[in-house]
């Protein structure tokens, strides 16, 4: 591996809201421990990102990676689209 590659930091979620122009909100989903109970909990997490395709719809799962500050709480971009 080189030494001069970056780590590129990606997350995967659900899209639940396209009601902004150019931007959308995904939710991401993720496993977290509970400190006392020790069992594990579903935690979701919305982040702003900025999407140029005007195909995405409610539902979709897309890919978003960090990417620098767009405006204020806008700070990924969608990459991708999964099925």
């Amino acid at each position: 591996m080189n030494t001069t590659q970056k780590h590129i930091q990606k997350l995967r979620g659900t899209v639940v809201s396209t009601k902004m122009q150019k931007t959308v909100v995904v939710a991401v989903t993720r496993l977290a421990k509970h400190p006392k109970v020790k069992k594990y909990i579903r935690v979701t997490k919305r982040y702003k990102a900025h999407s140029e395709d005007p195909g995405i719809e409610v539902g979709d799962i897309v890919t978003i990676v960090l990417s620098r500050p767009l405006s204020r709480d806008k700070r990924w971009q969608v990459v991708g689209e999964n099925v």
